[in-house]
Parts: structure tokens; C-alpha cells; sequence
């Protein structure tokens, strides 16, 4: 893994972060196997890291350019090279010193095309690595995501709560219902199978654990995990996600969203949020600290949002299967 950094031409990108363990912990939340391809896009606004999963969850890692001490972009358009996000994550590890927030430097390309990286600590000693990269996979699934009505739908709950629901609800081995209703305003997780289990998020009884509500109308959705929505006589503003029949979710893809929450997001009791998109479409938001730990104490609000600057940005797209069986006619 030891190479000679040769300069022969500006590369498209130099950049250096001074908090691995930061990268470290936002690429692990992403990493739900032991093998994964990823795709990095570089821009001048900074590099977005791409997972995906038989085209039904795709996953993002966004890492601004605010988060590098120095940051050099040099290239024309948006590059885009493939990598091993398992090799990737644990030659990040290498330069982890436990109780130091180390420093290290990237550069794409190299010689050969690698993604080059240097620790830039000590002017006595240096470790280099280098990661081969390959042509990288086209992305099977792109989409537009958008408000399933007029008033966006979700809410935000620490992501201790959420972890720990999504994994109690793989117990009853069965469909799973997520139902939020504006009065009085709450979530709640059902499953009902080799036995019922009922989670509630209620917004006014807790809301540090609940910390944000945004629905005005009864939504219920339906999962394997699944999700639908049922006709709703009764209540003309019950919302209709989509009329053609039930939304099914991959228990397997849903648990992927939380499995790998990074110690650090659990430790300073931040919020994730989750939305509701057009067509049924999940979006689960997390954010994860990148700052240095002797100056990490930035105000945490009540949602667990801190300064920007300082944040990587996790986003997971989870993509309803249609039960065209059960579809409304």
C-alpha cells in the first residue's frame, strides 16, 4: 500500500481533512455489507460518495467542502471513479490514532489512477496509501425526489429511538405500519405477525425523543416492511401516496437506513429525519460530526442539527415495491 506521490501534472483534486475518524464514521453508516462498490463524485462544492443495492436503496455521503482545511479543485466537470467502500474505509482506519484527531491529505489521480492519501502530521514520518480505482458503475437508479403532497410530510426522532424501533420491529417477522397522525400529532410503528408489537412516538408527550412533526393529514403506510395506503371513507384528507395498490419496503433495505449509525451520532443525541416522498419513496436523513474533538462543541438544537460547516450529510433513498396483487381497481 506504500507509493511515491509523483508530480507530474495538477491533479483533479488535493484536499486535506484533520478529522479521519470524522470520514471514518459517515462512510460506515453507509456500509450495510462486507462488499460494496461506491461511487465518488468530485465537484468544486465538494465529494459526494454513492452505495446502492439492487436499485431499490441507494445511499449518499456528503462531504462539502467546508469540512477540508484545504481544498484544491482543479478539474473540468465532475469526475467520477469507482472504489471498494470496504478497502476504502478500512485504509481510512490506518491513520486513526486513537485519542488524536489525525490529518490527512487526498489526491485523485494518481499516477495510475489511484486515490492517493498521506498523513500530514509529523514532518519526521509519513504514511502513504494508495486505493486502485476503477470505472465506475453506472448508477442503476436516479429520481427526483419530491413532497408526496403539498405540505412535506415528516419528522425528525433522535436516532438512538429510531435505530432501536426499526430493529425491535424485525420480531414479529411480518408487514410493518407506520401511521402518522396530525391530531393528536404522532408516529407510530405496528407489526403484526408470529406476534403484534406497537411503537408510539407521541409529538407533545416527548418531544426530546420526538423532536419534530410535519403532517396535516393521516397518513398510513404499509410495509415487508411495507408500506400502502388504505381507502379512508371516513376521512376525505386521508392521503393516497399511490392508488395502484400496496408500497412494500425490504425489511432488509429499511434496517440498512440505521444499522450503522456511528457511535458518535448515538453519544451527542442528534435527531434523524425521515420523509415521505411521491410515490411512496424514503428518505432517511443523519448527520455526523466531522469536526475535530478538541473544538467539536457546537450548539446542538433541540432536532439535533449543529453548524453546517462542520457536518457530513447521510441520505438514504428507499424505493417502494408495488403489490400489483393487492392494487386497487
Amino acid at each position: 500500500m506504500t507509493s511515491t506521490v509523483v508530480d507530474s501534472e495538477s491533479p483533479d483534486l488535493v484536499c486535506e481533512l484533520d478529522n479521519v475518524q470524522g470520514m471514518v464514521d459517515a462512510l460506515t453508516s453507509v456500509r450495510w455489507k462486507r462488499h460494496q462498490d461506491a461511487v465518488l463524485e468530485l465537484s468544486e462544492h465538494g465529494i459526494v460518495l454513492i452505495v446502492e443495492d439492487t436499485g431499490c436503496l441507494q445511499a449518499k455521503v456528503y462531504l462539502q467542502r467546508e469540512l477540508f482545511v484545504r481544498y484544491e479543485y482543479n478539474a473540468q466537470g465532475r469526475p467520477r471513479f469507482g472504489v471498494s467502500l470496504g478497502l476504502f474505509v478500512d485504509c481510512l482506519n490506518t491513520f486513526c490514532i486513537p485519542g488524536h484527531s489525525s490529518t490527512i491529505e487526498f489526491q485523485y489521480p494518481g499516477p495510475d489512477m489511484q486515490l492517493l492519501l498521506k498523513s500530514t502530521d509529523s514532518l519526521s514520518a509519513c504514511t502513504y496509501a494508495e486505493i486502485r480505482t476503477r470505472i465506475p458503475d453506472t448508477i442503476s437508479w436516479d429520481y427526483n425526489f419530491e413532497p408526496a403532497g403539498s405540505t412535506p410530510i415528516s419528522f425528525t426522532v433522535k436516532s438512538a429511538a429510531l435505530k432501536e424501533a426499526i430493529d425491535d420491529l424485525e420480531w414479529p417477522g411480518s408487514n410493518i405500519q407506520i401511521i402518522l397522525q396530525p391530531v393528536p400529532p404522532s408516529v407510530t410503528f405496528r407489526a403484526e405477525g408470529h406476534g403484534d408489537l406497537q411503537i408510539d412516538f407521541m409529538y407533545y408527550a416527548n418531544m426530546d425523543l420526538l423532536a419534530a412533526f410535519n403532517c396535516d393529514q393521516v397518513v398510513s403506510h404499509r410495509h415487508v416492511f411495507s408500506i400502502s395506503t388504505q381507502p379512508n371513507t371516513k376521512d376525505e384528507s386521508c392521503l393516497f401516496i399511490q392508488q395502484c395498490g400496496s408500497l412494500l419496503y425490504k425489511y432488509k433495505f429499511l434496517r440498512a437506513t440505521t444499522s450503522n449509525i456511528p457511535s458518535s451520532v448515538i453519544k451527542d443525541n442528534r435527531g434523524s429525519k425521515v420523509t415521505v416522498g411521491r410515490g411512496g419513496m424514503l428518505k432517511v436523513q443523519h448527520l455526523v460530526s466531522v469536526a475535530r474533538p478538541s473544538t467539536s462543541h457546537p450548539h446542538i438544537d433541540s432536532a439535533g442539527y449543529q453548524q453546517p460547516s462542520r457536518i457530513a450529510y447521510i441520505e438514504f433513498f428507499v424505493k417502494p415495491e408495488v403489490d400489483e396483487e393487492n392494487a386497487y381497481e
